[in-house]
């Protein structure tokens, strides 16, 4: 089957639109660009639907290509035959592909491999025929001192290795065998040493169907087993199996047929059930992988989407204990103001004096808003702010904020090279007011793997995770459109068709010849050509420039259709700004969306873009998202009681239930089954990070420090 019809089936969209995107991938245009300005030719396809297809249309030409060189191969060999070319052709994984190569792939010496070198395949042939009754005349024939088979009992022995792997190398019992593996197998875990105790308890003594085990399972079981606390396999009823085999190769019940049903055996138990326990536990952690990567991104996209806290004079507050809690005081635009050394925690206790301290802070700047690190000496640090909050005449807030990554930020070199004079923990304190202010422009310049949104994260294949966040990043980049002005080298990294060179010449541009003024004037940039400019022009933003459309997400190959549409409305350009939006929709609906497409010679899908960007010029798309929860006051763990109702923050999302930031330090977990009255497949299907909440407390388990909340009735 035809790639490309293949994608539309599995995508159930149109060959046409498969056809065109694939054309646009091949033409090296970037995800974002062809979802957003390219919607007439793919059909409306979204961001991730793209990615997923781009993705697929890798593996399927990567298998198409395996095909041709194990045709080639197997031909080379004198070996290719109609049924074994026929197979290749519908075979669907690369598995299977690998299945079919195996009988005549080169391998290292093997015992089958021994016996054919002693010349006893004739003998094993004439064995898997099974039609005399005693093979030991016959073997008798290939007694030869010389080639090292000194009786007949040593030549059947070496026929038998070779029809042992002559059973394992079939590619349609493996395929079989496959399927009855992935269907019927067990997963079985056991204790390496059961008196040792460990987190794995639970797996101790533990087994589940291969079919039905969750993937945190598997990612657990398969740490277990690298840390060597657990002892993981996977067990069918071999009777069953070996009747499978059996009903394929023992055709007589003589001694050639007892020789092949031994040797099956022995292909078994020696080679395809290590072979079959290896590829189940690997697709297992592949799709396992592949399912909390999933949830990665989709955290990891609600995290960076948090809606701004715009135009807020912030301190940014790093907590610890001996060192003192680091300070920084950063204004509107993320620019630091002042920083200092506060020692309100233990040993110091020094809590007047850092009381002075921050009140004087707050006072000079007109701070409205404290951002507190989640690390070390928090749970300290927000009762003081919160005490300190209470004595100030000026209405501030908080928000506790995850410091997840800081610190890997803090002592990296971009960090050294944007805040030269500051110490790695001041970077620290000024990321964490960052965040509050802006999490996407500053989350983006850290490693997304350290941003701690998900599960089992640090075991993950580094690659595919990396690309799957890198995606996510992107994606959530050019969503919001980037201020070519002000954005750092690492929120431009991150635009469509700009790479990190290239995002380090903007930086150089605007620092030598001062801010951009226009689009156009991106293309003086070094190494910035007509393809980089066609892909990231629409996602850079210019405030204030000589062309409004410049500050929106009309793309200049449309400004043509825009500054008609402006026209049509009664107004100029230049009065983007102050005219009235309400002109724009009232043509709209007496021309018509279709009609006035026709007329402007513009896509409706462009022009259904082009009449909202003209609506809200600048706009920011978090900006409709509702507000962060921020406080002014703090509980303890040892003040929550059964039943009381809160309001809390979602701040992770993972398989089996939800953590929400309810502000007593310690996230409390509402249980997949206590998300909803109605069944839930998923978390994510109820909850994303980020969300407000209403929970009831359910237990509270000081000692162990744990909160169990429930959300079932709470969120209509």
């Amino acid at each position: 089957m035809d790639i490309n019809q293949q994608l539309a089936e599995e995508f159930k969209i149109r060959k046409e639109q498969v056809d065109n995107t694939v054309k646009l991938i091949d033409d090296g245009n970037t995800i974002p660009f062809i979802a957003r300005y390219r919607k007439e030719v793919t059909g409306a396809l979204d961001d991730q639907l793209l990615r997923e297809l781009d993705e697929r249309l890798s593996y399927l030409r990567n298998l198409e290509q395996r095909k041709t060189e194990v045709k080639e191969s197997i031909e080379s060999g004198g070996n290719l035959t109609e049924e074994i070319e026929q197979s290749l052709l519908n075979a669907l994984t690369l598995a299977e592909v690998e299945d079919i190569y195996r009988p005549f792939k080169p391998k290292r010496k093997t015992r089958a491999s021994v016996a054919k070198e002693k010349g006893l395949q004739p003998l094993a042939d004439f064995i898997m025929e099974q039609t005399l009754a005693s093979p030991y005349k016959e073997a008798e024939n290939y007694v030869d001192e010389e080639k090292g088979v000194a009786t007949a009992e040593e030549a059947i022995q070496g026929a038998s290795d070779i029809i042992a792997e002559t059973v394992s190398d079939d590619p349609n019992l493996r395929k079989t065998l496959s399927e009855f593996y992935a269907d019927r197998g067990l997963i079985v875990s056991k204790a390496a040493d059961p008196e040792k105790d460990s987190v794995y308890t639970n797996y101790y003594d533990y087994s589940e169907a291969a079919s039905k085990i969750p993937s945190h399972r598997v990612l657990a079981l398969d740490r277990g087993e690298r840390e060597e606390i657990l002892k993981i396999s996977v067990e069918v009823i071999q009777e069953d199996v070996l009747k499978i085999i059996f009903k394929q190769y023992v055709k007589a019940r003589n001694d050639c047929g007892n020789i092949v049903k031994a040797a099956a055996e022995d292909a078994y138990t020696r080679l395809i059930h290590p072979s079959l326990e290896r590829r189940v536990r690997t697709e297992l952690t592949e799709k396992s992988c592949k399912s909390a990567i999933k949830v990665f991104q989709d955290n990891l996209y609600q995290l960076l989407m948090q809606p701004p806290v715009k135009n807020t004079v912030t301190i940014g507050f790093d907590p610890a204990y001996r060192t003192g809690c680091k300070t920084a005081v950063v204004d509107g635009t993320g620019k630091v103001l002042d920083t200092t050394v506060v020692y309100p925690t233990p040993p110091q206790n020094k809590v007047n004096e850092a009381k002075a301290k921050l009140k004087q802070l707050i006072g000079k700047h007109n701070v409205t808003a404290i951002a507190i690190g989640n690390g070390t000496a928090s749970h300290e640090s927000e009762c003081f702010i919160a005490d300190l909050i209470k004595e100030v005449d000026t209405p501030v807030s908080y928000m506790v904020v995850s410091e997840a990554g800081a610190s890997v930020y803090s002592a990296s070199k971009l960090a050294a090279e944007e805040f030269p004079q500051f110490d790695v923990s001041l970077r620290s304190a000024v990321s964490i007011a960052r965040r509050l202010q802006d999490p996407l422009a500053e989350l983006v310049k850290i490693d997304p793997k350290a941003i701690g949104v998900g599960q089992y994260q640090h075991d993950m294949p580094k690659n595919q995770l990396s690309e799957a966040l890198g995606g996510v990043l992107e994606n959530c980049v050019n969503s919001v459109g980037v201020d070519v002005n002000t954005a750092s080298c690492s929120l431009l990294g991150y635009v469509a068709g700009i790479n990190g060179t290239v995002a380090k010449n903007i930086v150089a541009y605007r620092e030598e010849n001062g801010a951009f003024k226009d689009r156009k004037e991106l293309m003086k940039v070094a190494k910035l050509g007509k393809k980089a400019f066609e892909q990231c022009a629409g996602f850079l933003r210019v405030h204030d420039g000589k062309n409004p459309l410049d500050n929106t997400a009309v793309h200049p190959e449309s400004y043509e259709y825009a500054e008609k549409l402006i026209d049509l409305c009664g107004f100029k350009l230049a009065d983007l700004k102050s005219a009235d939006k309400g002109k724009i929709a009232e043509t709209v609906k007496t021309r018509g969306i279709k009609a006035l497409s026709e007329e402007l010679g513009v896509g409706e899908m462009t022009l259904a873009d082009i009449v909202s960007e003209l609506e809200k010029p600048g706009r920011d798309p978090r900006d409709e998202l509702p507000p962060p929860l921020l406080r002014s006051d703090v509980m303890d763990i040892n003040s929550l009681k059964e039943g009381m109702e809160l309001k809390g923050t979602v701040r992770n999302v993972i398989d089996f239930g939800v953590f929400v930031d309810i502000g007593v330090h310690q996230d409390g977990l509402v249980h997949i089954s206590q998300l909803s009255d109605s069944y839930v497949k998923h978390p994510l299907d109820v909850v994303k990070v980020g969300d407000i909440v209403n929970v009831k407390v359910l237990s509270v388990d000081v000692k162990k420090n744990r909160i169990s909340l429930t959300m079932k009735g709470l969120n209509k």
